[in-house]
């Protein structure tokens, strides 16, 4: 049959079918999202969320996880043990059955596990798959029991290797590079900031927390304890750390409502921005849902009624909104669904419809009980409540203006913005300057079909510490909200941004590469997260990285951005060589540049993501906020430039 003749021939033998696990290690991002940083960091999630279901159930207390020197994982528990015993339907033991076979595991079984953590449900065995190597070693009944594999398939049976005394689970994989091009180096950080997330979430259990890559001031592994005693209570004064509190104690409750266990902590500050965090079954479900409507129609109901009845509302010429009631309100709900139905971009929304009640009637009977309680906090609430309807009723008018202005023709866009040819927002991106100088120079530099320039004058508005109408006032604020054409939502029950009419698909900040520049950055992406979000979540803002150093000699020439690169580029170049130190993007030309920072050939650009909704709220409002030491602590910590003021 001749090659063509092969091509056309579409019979039974084309149609391929995939046993799971080469499912899985074909199409992983449909598994763990993506095969990025992120999923790397999921494999370890799905692992420690095997270890939560047995706390949850009762039968753990201790979990631990390490980033070994090989930059493998290790996690290990004290919990029953993964059973080793044939099972009769695969004839080969339910370890191997749970590390092989997808779908298969304790959580499927609801005599084993009522409510079990996780997102997809697809488990260790989805972990193993993707990992060049991975060793599982059970505890259990007294005898010790191991198995290893490769790219998911077992090397030899399960065997016993020796007695003990203790019980649990011990994994330690390896992810396979083939797999994970981009890289396979867990980040301490990120998953420090889960485990501590997840203690939060499941008080009493204890989570450890190493790095072996590296070492503290005492010679030992960087290592944390994650332990919570009273839950999402802590969880708030952890989160609201850096903002001043309006009630002196923290509301919370914890119960059962229609057999849907519910969890929730809530305390007012004096900040005008609302952080609510939901979770179902420890998983952060930043695009809410039916558990997070039911919590905001049980608050405001509430607080409507009782303030209402104080009489506090009288004088008040419009009606309070459900937004009035959660300004400066830091909020946590947590549920446990046995069968949680997902939804949404990101299958992060919780679509269960019961839960709302259950949800709404949890909120109404504790707020109800704390407010005829406490009725001085109450008092100090609904005063709260009242100059936030005040001050949104002129953030309104102030909202109407940016709406005009962004929903004009062409014409309408902002004086200083030169704009690109291209129509299609696929293919345009702005970049935002730091001052008319850079500004000017970047106009030159750029490539005009697809590159478009928004110089912005200064620093913009600190919008951490900013009412809402004074944001929407702002001129440079209102200058970005017009360049990009998005408009912002009225809907009480999300304020979402509306990206269909999103001009540009990439958002560049782009700040001289010194302290100044790094506090610019930060100011716009306290922005973006606190009013674009939708933006950062769709992955749409960018952060360019000029060089600091320009090294000569004779005719040769190489940037450097980093002090290290420019020592090893001077070493290359043997003997005597000049070093230009760029203060700020004005002292380059518009071809310096375009070569180094703006041209897509050779640039390189920082996407903002947002890994942890909880830490970047309390990162966010620990930079941009009030209080000065714990802002000193983390810069000390995290600085790149020497001999920083605060």
């Amino acid at each position: 049959m001749s090659e063509e003749a092969k091509k056309d021939n579409y019979s039974a033998d084309s149609i391929q079918a995939l046993e799971g696990m080469e499912h899985v290690r074909m199409r992983p991002s449909m598994y763990i999202g993506d095969v990025g940083v992120r999923g790397l960091h999921h494999l370890v999630y799905e692992v420690v969320d095997n270890s939560i279901d047995e706390a949850m159930g009762g039968h753990c207390d201790t979990i631990s996880v390490t980033i070994n020197e090989d930059g493998s994982i290790t996690t290990k528990d004290n919990g029953r043990g993964i059973p080793v015993d044939l099972h009769k339907k695969e004839g080969i033991s339910a370890l191997e059955v749970v590390m092989t076979k997808i779908g298969a595991g304790g959580k499927f079984d609801k005599d084993s596990y009522k409510v079990s953590g996780g997102l997809h449900g697809v488990g260790v065995s989805c972990v193993n798959a993707l990992s060049s190597h991975l060793r599982a070693t059970v505890y259990r009944e007294g005898k010790v029991w191991e198995q290893e594999y490769e790219r998911g398939k077992s090397l030899y049976p399960v065997k016993n290797i020796g007695e003990t005394t203790e019980r649990g689970t011990v994994v330690t994989f390896y992810p396979d590079q083939t797999i994970f091009t981009q890289t396979v180096e867990y980040s301490y950080e990120t998953l420090s900031n889960r485990m501590r997330e997840l203690s939060f979430l499941n008080k009493g259990v204890t989570i450890t927390m190493t790095d072996k890559r590296q070492k503290d001031e005492k010679g030992e592994f960087v290592s944390e304890v994650f332990y919570s005693e009273e839950g999402l209570k802590e969880f708030i004064k952890f989160l609201d750390g850096n903002r001043e509190q309006l009630i002196r104690e923290v509301i919370s409750m914890e119960g059962e409502k229609n057999e849907i266990p519910v969890e929730v902590a809530m305390v007012y500050n004096t900040s005008y921005t609302e952080n609510l965090h939901s979770y179902v079954n420890n998983i952060n479900t930043h695009e809410g849902g039916t558990h997070l409507s039911g919590f905001r129609r049980g608050l405001t109901s509430t607080l409507k009624k009782y303030a209402d009845a104080s009489g506090m509302l009288d004088k008040l010429k419009f009606e309070v909104q459900g937004d009035d009631f959660r300004e400066g309100l830091t909020a946590i709900i947590s549920v446990k669904v046995a069968e949680p139905q997902f939804e949404g971009q990101t299958k992060t929304k919780l679509g269960n419809r019961e839960v709302s009640a259950a949800v709404s009637q949890a909120v109404s009977e504790m707020l109800t009980n704390y407010l005829e309680e406490n009725p001085d906090d109450a008092k100090i609430i609904v005063q709260k409540v009242i100059l936030a309807a005040q001050a949104r009723h002129a953030a309104t008018k102030a909202r109407e203006m940016v709406q005009r202005k962004t929903v004009m023709s062409i014409g309408g866009l902002p004086g200083k913005l030169s704009d690109c040819s291209d129509q299609d927002p696929v293919n345009c991106e702005v970049f935002l300057v730091e001052g008319d100088s850079a500004g000017g120079t970047a106009k030159q530099g750029r490539d005009r079909a697809f590159q478009a320039i928004l110089p912005l004058r200064g620093k913009i508005l600190n919008v951490e510490k900013a009412m809402q109408h004074k944001v929407f006032e702002n001129e440079e604020i209102k200058n970005i909200y017009t360049a990009l054409g998005v408009t912002i939502g009225t809907d009480d029950d999300s304020k979402a941004l509306n990206l269909d009419k999103l001009r540009y698909h990439k958002v560049v900040i782009m700040c001289d590469a010194d302290v100044d520049g790094s506090h610019i950055e930060t100011l716009i992406l306290t922005f973006f997260f606190r009013y674009m979000r939708e933006l950062i979540e769709a992955g749409h803002i960018y952060i360019a990285t000029p060089p600091l150093y320009l090294v000569k000699k004779g005719t040769k020439k190489r940037y450097a951005w980093s002090d290290k690169e420019r020592d090893e580029i001077a070493d290359s170049f043997n003997g005597s060589v000049g070093i230009q130190r760029y203060k700020g993007l004005g002292e380059m030309n518009a071809e310096q540049l375009w070569d180094t920072t703006m041209n897509p050939d050779f640039r390189t650009l920082r996407q903002i993501t947002i890994d942890s909704a909880t830490e970047s709220d309390r990162v966010f409002s620990m930079l941009m906020g009030d209080e000065v030491p714990p802002r000193r602590e983390f810069i000390e910590k995290n600085a790149v430039y020497a001999n920083i003021d605060v």
